[in-house]
């Protein structure tokens, strides 16, 4: 019976959040999803006992995440996004066209073209898996390719931000938990979820919620956040899920093929890095925030590294979506294209 219990989900939340709290112990940068992250990881690499992902765990932890992120826009804010929305629209377009160096290094080392392009590109694992099955990818490499490149962005950034860059300047968002405002905001923003993931959109657990909330903290200029509590919940849910996807097999499988994802990664940040840089030295915006905004990492994942380092969310949040709709909506006739002029042999 007790094997049973070691092999299904229950045992999960409990290693997440043993590995949680340890991180936060230490001090590292959002501890109960790199921690709990960490934790799944590990011990589905050095035991037998092979966690498996908590039911819905993640939507879970994206709805929340989700709300809480959207509660970060207030009116004056929103003018403050419209007013830079040139600089999000081409910070955005640099970490998209970036990606071109990850898909020349996987040509270069012998990988075909729709694995190099799909496993390079910047977007949801999901969505890059879709598109690659109706260009000809090796699946199996793209959803590797894009897992790692999700892990390492998660692992490095938020410690590099904290222990290199220092804590940003605090930012009045928040003031207070209205449970009211909250009891209505969070089923709405479920409903938005449901509806989202029945029209088949690119993840809905997410960008539902966040628009939901978004919406309504605009219209009614709240200043509320998430109970105390509320964010961590989200971190650990996320983290366990996605450690749930790495295992021996994983690290062991085409080990070439992830140490170029690694190194096309890494010249990737290293672009956002400098671009943002530049951009910074051109506009006086926040350095930490524009950089963060450009990484080539997941939406909650930037956006709660974001918080927690007292940054611009809202900021980093628009950057981070219109990234990902440049990938969503470009990626696919930019390699049908590519294609056409450069047909293969």
């Amino acid at each position: 019976m007790f094997d049973r219990f070691l092999h299904n989900w229950w045992g999960t939340p409990f290693v997440g959040l043993a590995g949680g709290y340890l991180a936060s112990l230490i001090g590292w940068p959002l501890p109960w999803m790199i921690g709990s992250l960490l934790a799944i990881i590990l011990v589905r690499c050095l035991t037998p006992w092979q966690l498996a992902e908590i039911p819905n765990g993640r939507k879970l932890g994206q709805w929340i995440v989700g709300i809480g992120i959207g509660l970060h826009f207030t009116p004056v804010v929103m003018e403050q996004v419209a007013g830079h929305f040139g600089l999000i629209f081409f910070g955005a377009l640099i970490t998209s066209v970036s990606s071109a160096v990850g898909v020349w290094l996987m040509l270069r080392t012998g990988e075909d073209r729709p694995t190099a392009f799909f496993s390079s590109m910047p977007g949801g694992s999901g969505e890059m898996v879709n598109l690659g099955a109706r260009n000809g990818a090796d699946l199996s490499r793209v959803a590797a390719g894009q897992s790692l490149r999700v892990l390492a962005v998660v692992l490095c950034v938020p410690a590099l931000f904290k222990f290199l860059l220092g804590e940003g300047t605090p930012i009045s968002h928040e003031g207070g938990v209205d449970w009211a405002w909250l009891a209505l905001i969070f089923p709405l923003a479920g409903l938005a979820a449901w509806i989202w993931q029945r029209l088949d959109q690119p993840n809905p657990w997410l960008f539902g919620p966040l628009l939901v909330s978004a919406v309504i903290s605009v219209s009614f200029d709240l200043h509320i956040g998430l109970p105390d509590g509320g964010s961590q919940i989200g971190q650990w849910l996320i983290g366990s899920g996605l450690g749930c996807h790495f295992n021996r097999a994983f690290f062991r499988r085409a080990p070439s093929f992830l140490a170029r994802t690694l190194v096309s990664t890494a010249l990737t940040m290293a672009i956002a890095a400098g671009c943002a840089l530049g951009l910074s030295a051109l506009t006086q915006l926040d350095l930490r925030s524009l950089t963060l905004g450009m990484m080539p990492g997941g939406i909650a994942e930037m956006s709660l590294t974001a918080e927690v380092l007292q940054l611009s969310v809202p900021l980093v949040t628009a950057m981070q979506v219109m990234r990902l709709l440049f990938v969503l909506f470009l990626a696919e006739p930019l390699f049908r294209q590519w294609q056409k002029r450069r047909p293969l042999s």
